[in-house]
């Protein structure tokens, strides 16, 4: 299937970098006044919602497991602390993972897209700094949500969902994908093998 693939839509955390311990670490930081017991409950959401945004995840901090209102003030003065925190964490090469980086780079006849949940102005941020952002015809993050950055790349390029794959390591991933129609594989992730699964980027051929 993969041979008839011309679009290919990315996630970034888990799929290019390995940065799911920093952000499940970045998560205790903001929220570290907080009892541990109820911050463990929002890692717990996060680690099963990874193609979720940080938004989200505040907000169901806050209004599921704290049951209190929070303003989108608050939300976005959490957010920015989150995101220094990113940025002062994954400017860093050694967190690349080569595995899918490589193929990226021999495949460029594909239209390749970023698509995360990662806030997007960060995301440019670290993609421009990692030498990544020149791989990728666009680069779309939150506060949009996947699915709907998913659905607009589709419409904006005229792209032909039965040619398009979304390759993700989160459920969140796949719901996105099947969402708009296109295919999913999923990546370093055990519970994914389910679906179309990638073990390996050197082993795909197309």
């Amino acid at each position: 299937m993969f041979e008839k693939i011309k679009n290919i839509f990315w996630d970034f955390d888990g799929v290019l970098i390995d940065s799911n311990d920093v952000r499940t670490n970045g998560f205790r930081e903001i929220f570290h006044e907080y009892p541990k017991n109820l911050v463990d409950q929002l890692i717990e959401y996060h680690v099963k919602n990874g193609g979720l945004s940080r938004y989200d995840k505040v907000k169901y901090f806050y209004e599921k497991i704290l049951t209190k209102s929070i303003s989108e003030t608050q939300v976005a003065e959490y957010s920015n602390s989150y995101k220094s925190i990113m940025l002062n964490h994954l400017l860093n090469k050694k967190y690349l993972i080569n595995d899918s980086l490589n193929f990226i780079k021999k495949n460029q006849s594909k239209n390749m897209f970023l698509v995360s949940a990662s806030d997007e102005k960060e995301l440019k941020i670290i993609c421009e700094y990692l030498g990544l952002k020149k791989y990728f015809i666009e680069v779309k993050g939150s506060p949009t949500t996947k699915k709907e950055n998913l659905e607009n790349l589709l419409i904006e390029y005229n792209l032909e969902s039965e040619n398009s794959v979304l390759i993700g390591d989160s459920f969140n991933d796949y719901e996105a994908a099947i969402s708009n129609g296109i295919n999913f594989y999923g990546y370093n992730n055990k519970l994914l093998r389910s679906y179309d699964y990638i073990e390996k980027f050197q082993d795909l051929e197309i």
